[in-house]
């Protein structure tokens, strides 16, 4: 039974390492650009170009060791990048997009650089009219100004490069890295007012964030004063930030800016025009760091981990688990063991998950929570997985780590944890979405103690069995009963196989998910005649492991041979638009109600919402009657530009609804939509 268990641990660890390998491979570094001067710079073209579609370019910088380059606004000193465009005719360069700056303070004066790889995207709209027969060339003339701490250097180069043509053209998979480093658009607009002293903006931004060293970066120049102290004060949902006037320009007019909210690079771009700017308020940042967002967020995240134990994927587990503890003769010792060595496998799941989202978000890539289901060899394990516990509870073959029918021990229950966090974390409840967005904000190590506190949840119904005679007197004693019920739990397992089936073929079309289908029967099978072989003292024990490395090793060669996901989300009564930036800003700007709601595949809530309020016959004749628009942002794959909308929200995943009334700002709706929620809203317009 040992040996068993600890198979077991071992296929979770496998699942996971996997799951981080898949998502750190898109991260490969590319081959660097060749030195030029101080700092080195290449142009790169996204993609092909394609008549009347933007086409995004990067300006691609790697300063030297100890060498810096510049924001648009370089602070009290240096200058910003001048950009010179020789496109062909109609075409048009938009204005460059930055990542976060750094401060660098040398001699009270402060600057706005990048010392390290960056890289600057400038958009480029190609005409309808264009005539693309070939490669197209484009030219560009930039200068700059590189710095050490000693000395400073104008440098210039003069880039080309021959856009290829059409749709095909293989996309240059670090814009994916590049855009992570790009700080999303407030989607509300700022307020600024200036005193005689100093300039105050009101920036939108949820309260539930907690800001650790927030740093305001000033887009117009000569407006103030750069190296002065920046104070913070919290005003329900909105920051206002204060920074002492230079005296040299009136910024009348609309003031761009980027909100750097800690020192890990990441940041949100606001644009703010003159209104009423609320005085006073909470002291945030620093020392004046209020506690009270924190302990809100951790109990929202221990909460939603309580309410995960509902989930169909989690309810059987838990509930056998928690039958063990009526074997006949359970000492209250080993209940209390149990219960500990459950907890820790949950809270280790939680943390080990939650530290590799932040590990590749700060690695560059644009991931939230659940990323594991957005990539389909994680979802083929997870397949494979269900398939192997439902095949344990209908009574195919006996895991002593979900048994009880025998002593299941510290190790069979530290197990059971892991399992149990590892197929409830992708799920998030009402509770928990300000928590798990906050946690992408928040310092690591705040973020971390968010994902224990859900992991505590999720484990404290069996910690209390384990510590609360009561409770464990409440239990039905044991019989031939706990037999059927076992197989009765076999259902729900048995669905969420079905679900993950659906879920492969939505992310790798319909051979991926029969071949899935296969290898998870395939190995089930093994398994259940290898358990038997080895109970009757025959080699059976080794040769499962040898079917086992067989199946995965065609998997590995097959399953990537016929992946080819569809192409559309799900058919919709509301024929929702595809989401972009570009597409909510078009659709705000017709005056017209817009609803906005993100989705996937394999969000549980998110299809009870489409169901009970979205997909309604009511809701369309609302929505026809006052013209709303309705997009949609599909997540079930990944997709940065979702990622970085999700982000600027303060949403760590899905789902998420916005309502945007004729020409006004965005409200966020709950995460549990009633029946005639949408209806409502339609019929106020």
């Amino acid at each position: 039974m040992r040996a068993s268990t600890i198979n077991c641990c071992r296929w979770l660890i496998v699942l996971l390492a996997a799951m981080a390998a898949q998502v750190a491979m898109a991260q490969l570094p590319p081959p660097q650009p060749a030195k030029g001067n101080n700092i080195a710079s290449e142009l790169v073209a996204e993609g092909g170009a394609q008549a009347g579609e933007m086409l995004t370019v990067a300006l691609h910088f790697r300063p030297e060791p100890g060498w810096h380059g510049y924001w648009s606004n370089p602070g009290d000193a240096g200058y910003g990048m001048e950009l010179d465009w020789n496109l062909p005719e109609g075409w048009e360069a938009g204005e460059p997009d930055y990542p976060v700056p750094e401060t660098l303070v040398i001699s009270n004066l402060m600057n706005h650089v990048y010392e390290g790889d960056y890289a600057v995207l400038v958009p480029i709209s190609v005409p309808a009219d264009a005539q693309l027969s070939g490669p197209v060339p484009i030219e560009l003339k930039a200068d700059w100004l590189a710095c050490t701490d000693q000395i400073c250097v104008p440098e210039s180069a003069t880039m080309s490069l021959r856009l290829p043509v059409g749709a095909d053209v293989p996309r240059d998979p670090r814009f994916d890295q590049w855009r992570a480093a790009l700080p999303p658009m407030l989607d509300s607009e700022a307020a600024f007012e200036l005193t005689g002293d100093a300039l105050r903006i009101a920036i939108p931004l949820p309260a539930s964030l907690d800001l650790a060293e927030p740093h305001v970066f000033v887009g117009e120049t000569q407006l103030v004063d750069y190296a002065a102290p920046q104070i913070f004060m919290r005003d329900g949902d909105l920051l206002v930030a204060e920074i002492p006037r230079e005296g040299l320009a009136d910024g009348a007019g609309r003031i761009p800016g980027i909100l750097k909210l800690d020192n890990l690079g990441g940041g949100l771009r606001f644009s703010a025009m003159p209104g009423e700017v609320p005085a006073g308020g909470t002291p945030v940042g620093g020392t004046a760091q209020a506690l009270a967002p924190i302990w809100l967020l951790l109990g929202g995240a221990f909460i939603g981990g309580l309410i995960l134990n509902l989930m169909p994927c989690v309810f059987p587990i838990l509930s056998l688990k928690a039958l063990t503890l009526a074997r006949a003769g359970e000492s209250a010792e080993g209940a209390r063991r149990e219960g500990l060595a459950y907890t820790a496998g949950v809270v280790l799941a939680c943390l080990a998950l939650g530290g590799l989202l932040l590990a590749l978000r700060a690695a560059g890539s644009e991931i939230g929570w659940a990323f594991q289901l957005q990539e389909p060899g994680v979802v083929v394990a997870l397949l494979v997985l269900a398939v192997l516990i439902t095949a344990n509870f209908a009574g195919l073959y006996e895991l002593p780590s979900f048994s009880f029918t025998r002593e299941g021990g510290r190790a069979s229950a530290f197990s059971t944890g892991l399992l149990a966090a590892f197929v409830a974390t992708p799920c998030t409840g009402p509770f928990m979405a300000a928590a798990l967005g906050a946690a992408l904000l928040l310092p690591w190590w705040q973020a971390l103690i968010l994902f224990a506190a859900m992991g505590l949840g999720l484990a404290l119904p069996f910690l209390l069995l384990g510590f609360v005679p009561p409770l464990r007197r409440l239990l039905p004693k044991p019989g031939r009963w706990m037999e059927w019920f076992r197989k009765i739990m076999a259902v729900p397992m048995g669905l969420t196989a079905l679900a993950l089936l659906w879920l492969c073929w939505r992310l790798g079309g319909w051979q991926f998910a029969a071949l899935a289908g296969v290898l998870a029967l395939v190995l089930t099978g093994a398994l259940a005649w290898g358990l038997r072989e080895g109970n009757r003292g025959r080699p059976g024990r080794f040769v499962l492991p040898s079917i086992a490395g067989l199946a995965l090793a065609i998997s590995v060669v097959l399953l990537p041979m016929v992946h080819a996901p569809p192409g559309n989300s799900e058919q919709s009564l509301l024929s929702p638009r595809n989401f972009s930036d570009a597409v909510l800003a078009d659709a705000r700007a017709e005056k017209r109600p817009v609803f906005l709601w993100f989705t996937a595949d394999w969000c549980l809530t998110c299809k009870v919402n489409e169901n009970v309020a979205i997909e309604r016959e009511t809701t369309r004749k609302a929505f026809e009657r006052a013209g709303v628009i309705a997009i949609r942002g599909d997540w079930t794959r990944r997709d940065p530009e979702i990622t970085r909308f999700l982000t600027a929200q303060g949403a760590a995943g899905v789902p998420l609804y916005l309502w945007y009334p004729a020409g006004g700002e965005g409200e966020v709706l709950p995460q549990v939509l009633t029946p005639d929620m949408l209806a409502e809203l339609a019929a106020a317009e």
